[in-house]
This record gives C-alpha cells, sequence and structure tokens, in this order.
C-alpha cells in the first residue's frame, strides 16, 4: 500500500442488478501519476469517476479519496451559439457554481480566473461566447474550470472527443502540464491512448467486468488483452501508434 496515495481502491466492485462492472479492483494513485483508464463502451469507464466524485458508490470494498481539491473536466456537450456563457464565466462556475444567484468577483476570484485561463493558453478568448469557440478552444476552457480551484486530483472524462489530432496533440499537453508542474494526479478516461502514450505512466483497463493495471508495455499486450477479453486480441505498432486487432471486430486505437 502507498502511504501518500490520493486514492485507493481495495476489492472495490460494482454492479448494476446482474451486470457486474468492474470486481474486486485495487488500485492506488499517487500524487503526479498520469492513469490513463481504456476500454470498450459500456465497459465502467465513466462509472469509475463517478465513484471518485462521490457521485456513485461501489456494492462491496472501499473506496478513499484523500484529496482536498479534485478537478473534472466532463464529456463534452454542445453550447448554444447564441448562449450569453462567457469563457470567464464557465471557469468561475468551477469557484462557485454550487451557489444560488449571481456572485460578486472579488478581486482575488479574478486573479484566480485569470491564472487558470492563462495556464491553458485561453487568456485571449475569456471574454467570447462559448457558443462561438471551436472544440478546441471550448476545451481550453473546461480544463481550465476544473484547475481553477488548483485540484491534487484532476478526472478527465474523454476529453479529447470530436478534436482533430493537433487539438488532441495540444490539450493533453496541456493536462500533462499541469500534472509536472503542480505534481497533479490526472485519470484520464479515453478511448484513444496515442495522444497522452508519452504521458502516461500506468493504464487501467476495464472490459467484461475484468481489469488490468500497469505500465502500458505491460498491459497492451495480445496476451493479456486477449485474457481480459477472452477472445483472441493482436496489439499491434504502426507508426508508433498503437492499434487492437480483435478476431470479431474491426481494428481500433487504444
Amino acid at each position: 500500500m502507498t502511504m501518500d496515495a490520493l486514492v485507493r481502491l481495495r476489492n472495490a466492485t460494482m454492479r448494476y442488478g446482474e451486470r457486474v462492472v468492474f470486481d474486486a479492483l485495487d488500485l492506488d494513485i499517487v500524487p503526479g501519476e498520469f492513469l490513463a483508464v481504456l476500454g470498450p463502451n459500456g465497459a465502467g469507464k465513466t462509472t469509475l469517476l463517478k465513484v471518485l466524485l462521490g457521485q456513485a458508490k461501489v456494492t462491496e470494498g472501499s473506496v478513499t479519496v484523500a484529496a482536498n481539491e479534485i478537478g473534472y473536466v466532463p464529456q463534452q456537450h454542445a453550447f448554444d451559439r447564441d448562449l450569453p456563457l462567457r469563457g470567464r464565466d464557465l471557469v468561475r462556475l468551477g469557484l462557485d457554481g454550487q451557489r444560488p444567484g449571481l456572485p460578486w468577483t472579488s478581486r482575488g476570484t479574478r486573479l484566480r480566473i485569470d491564472r487558470a485561463l492563462d495556464a491553458v493558453g485561453a487568456g485571449q478568448y475569456g471574454h467570447s461566447p462559448m457558443g462561438r469557440l471551436s472544440g478546441g478552444e471550448q476545451q481550453r476552457l473546461r480544463i481550465a474550470q476544473a484547475l481553477v480551484t488548483e485540484p491534487e486530483l484532476l478526472l478527465c472524462d474523454e476529453p479529447l472527443l470530436s478534436l482533430d489530432l493537433a487539438q488532441q496533440a495540444i490539450v493533453s499537453a496541456l493536462i500533462d502540464e499541469r500534472r509536472r508542474v503542480a505534481n497533479t494526479a490526472v485519470v484520464f478516461v479515453t478511448h484513444e491512448i496515442n495522444p497522452v502514450q508519452p504521458y502516461v505512466d500506468r493504464v487501467l483497463y476495464l472490459v467484461g467486468g475484468r481489469w488490468a493495471v500497469g505500465a502500458p508495455e505491460e498491459v497492451l499486450t495480445g496476451d493479456r488483452l486477449s485474457e481480459l477479453y477472452g477472445t483472441h486480441i493482436d496489439v499491434l505498432k504502426v507508426h508508433g501508434r498503437t492499434i487492437v486487432v480483435g478476431s470479431d471486430d474491426n481494428h481500433h486505437h487504444v
């Protein structure tokens, strides 16, 4: 057991009726670690984040989250083009989103928002309406919102969806920079490991209630994934990218 772990799961099991999402999961996440959570649709990746956020409880076992502040980057959703919410307003919701009414913004709050915007290179469009920004610009602001409380733990739910390859690389690098500068632990749910593979310390792969955790080169192998899926799986390296090929489906990136 790691004494300074921010997150500790022991024998953590999640069931929905007869369906087992993950079974007897043991996992420690330490400060400064970059953990990628992989697996097919419905494997329980988002459910795990809900558990860490306190929005869901495991059926069995224990979950301890020792982080004083948690940042959360949710899955992307489209903003109405005419929504008057500015980039700065979205970031401020990370500080006072649970308070009723329109809070008065103190100088200290404005400075924190400015720092968060600058950290992700979004200062130039902080006053722009969210609905008029590109997907990559919106995602920078979501990351700024997650960072404005200076979290010890950053949870990211598919933050690369709908972004082109260039924007995926930028967003991944921004999150890793936060990890390196502030020793923030990152839990990064994704279908696509390739943009973050240079930064990943460990992988947690979930499928069919089973799981494997370890360094990418230990988990992302044909033998290990064949064991998890219960069918033959090949893992190919093509031009530096990792591609998983199943016996009964088309190839896909992980």
